[in-house]
């Protein structure tokens, strides 16, 4: 056994005395209450749904299990996956033996490449990374000891092996639809004893001669790994294994909705904006150029890419982190010094537009600072990974950690089917 699956047979008896301490305690106790507004957009800021992964404080950012993800950025994602679960910090060797379990798991089998070479040559790369995962669904431990019967205590046991499985083939996947999609040509294979973020930048089949891509793989995977449970992809994972479908179902669902341009699209909407900046001036554009055109393009009706955050009020600390990485790898990249100047200059002119707004009797701008996507691009453009439509796959890959670890905790304290009330306007016509 995996000194992970190890860990989790110790702590998993305490999540349980909690919730049942919790559920006996405080379960009358009201979370939230729900305006018909916010019933109409979306349920956001109703509070109805637990998750003990990660937290996103507006004033804060990302925290996964207690850690602010700037206090961690250098973790692998190894590292991270162990921490989603168990709420600490691996040591050494137990990162080298998650390492040893992916290398155990990471053969993709034949059949996963013959659905995807099928496929029309114009295949979207993320209606080709999700059918592969739903295709492995003949795989699924959980579905074996399902209809063998087990006990309901046991469901987190073939759900932690289904993610591991799941987990170790993501980049080979990812990597593989790649290369099939793009024609990169042939697949390059998982390297043993390689780490899970350097061996998916390896199978990319990028240049990477000074290591950089690796190390912003390993970045990027950890920093876009959670986000707490009610983000789409999240939730409708969460929603469908809350039906006992096995975490391949469950994952597929749940990237599905990431592949939505709401959710998942938005980092290639911010490259090109920057790129269409930089076209328009002839390359990196002066701060004042920048203003300009920000003022212009707010006042056309639309809207900086990148910039706001449904949740944040402050600047995302995943795009700090990203930034730092820039300074520190491509300080000389033009389009990343545009993204740079983007943000010493856009911030301030969304302010001064807000206050207009205020004047002219509308409402403000709720939040002026950078969302992880307005600098993640830059990057990936830098090493050669120039097929936007391709940007979605990467966030897939790092959210499926999150999205397992959920469902692992779900499995193992028995959450119940997901099951909200509806209602229609006329219950709420009756209200008034």
């Amino acid at each position: 056994m995996s000194s992970l699956y190890q860990k989790l047979e110790t702590i998993i008896p305490d999540w349980r005395a909690e919730r049942a301490a919790v559920l006996k305690e405080s379960g009358s106790v009201e979370l939230s209450k729900c305006t018909v507004a916010q019933a109409y957009g979306g349920m956001r800021g109703v509070k109805g749904m637990v998750c003990e992964t990660s937290l996103v404080e507006p004033d804060k950012g990302l925290i996964i299990q207690g850690y602010p993800l700037l206090d961690i950025k250098d973790l692998w994602p190894e590292e991270t996956f162990y921490l989603l679960l168990t709420g600490e910090m691996p040591d050494e060797a137990a990162k080298k033996d998650l390492m040893a379990e992916y290398d155990k798991r990471a053969n993709v089998p034949d059949y996963v490449w013959d659905v995807l070479y099928a496929m029309p040559e114009d295949s979207h790369p993320m209606c080709m990374f999700d059918t592969a995962i739903l295709v492995m669904e003949k795989e699924s431990a959980f579905r074996e000891w399902y209809d063998k019967g087990m006990t309901k205590a046991d469901y987190w046991k073939p759900t932690y092996e289904d993610a591991l499985q799941i987990l170790a083939k993501l980049p080979s996947i990812a990597a593989g639809v790649y290369r099939i999609r793009y024609n990169k040509g042939d697949i390059i294979p998982w390297t043993p004893g390689l780490d899970w973020g350097a061996n998916y930048a390896n199978m990319l089949g990028l240049k990477d001669p000074d290591g950089g891509f690796a190390q912003l793989m390993r970045l990027y995977l950890h920093f876009h790994c959670d986000h707490e449970g009610g983000n789409v992809s999240a939730n409708t994972c969460h929603t469908v294994g809350s039906a006992l479908s096995d975490p391949y179902y469950a994952v597929s669902a749940g990237l599905n909705g990431l592949a939505g341009p709401l959710h998942g699209l938005a980092n290639q909407e911010c490259l090109n904006w920057i790129i269409e900046t930089m076209d328009k001036f002839g390359g990196v554009p002066t701060e004042d150029q920048i203003r300009d055109y920000a003022f212009e393009t707010l006042k056309a009706g639309k809207v900086i890419p990148g910039y706001g955050h449904a949740v944040l009020r402050v600047t995302d600390p995943r795009f700090t982190g990203f930034n730092q990485f820039g300074h520190e790898y491509i300080a000389d990249d033009p389009v990343f010094q545009t993204v740079d100047r983007v943000f010493t200059v856009v911030p301030k002119v969304l302010e001064a537009f807000s206050e207009e707004r205020v004047k002219a009797g509308k409402n403000p701008i709720a939040n002026f600072w950078p969302n992880v996507d307005a600098g993640s691009g830059a990057l990936l453009y830098h090493y050669g990974l120039e097929e936007f439509s391709y940007y979605t796959v990467l966030f897939s890959v790092s959210r499926s950690m999150g999205m397992l670890a959920q469902l692992i905790w779900n499995r193992a304290v028995g959450t119940a089917l997901t099951r909200p009330k509806s209602v229609g306007i006329k219950y709420i016509n009756s209200l008034k």
